[in-house]
């Protein structure tokens, strides 16, 4: 950025600065500048509070990943590449649809098997 001059300044040196009148910054001009004033009007333009938005991520954070207290376990098993090349060429899936076939040859052999 030509021209720009950058500084870093700690939170606490920030607001010590503002608080002497040492600030440089327009904070009339900053606010004129904000991109969004809610008129009041919407209920549902109306910005998130701070803690509207902690609990957002929150829940965000909780739902990422696999489910808490899946009946699914991980393992290692050797499959023949035919059958693993039929199941992949469905699509995004396979490894369900591959347990749903595993578990329907179950339930056909589960009379004749007592697990």
């Amino acid at each position: 950025m030509t021209g720009s001059k950058t500084t870093s300044m700690e939170l606490d040196d920030v607001r010590s600065a503002h608080a002497q009148g040492r600030s440089r910054t327009d904070l009339a001009k900053l606010r004129e500048s904000t991109p969004f004033v809610w008129d009041e009007a919407n209920e549902e333009d109306k910005p998130l509070t701070r803690l509207e938005m902690q609990q957002g991520v929150e829940l965000y954070r909780r739902q990422r990943g696999r489910p808490a207290g899946s009946d699914k376990e991980s393992t290692t098993i050797r499959i023949d590449r035919d059958i693993l090349a039929a199941f992949r060429s469905e699509g995004a899936g396979w490894q369900t649809r591959m347990n749903a076939a595993l578990r329907e040859w179950l339930e056909t052999h589960r009379a004749t098997r007592s697990l």
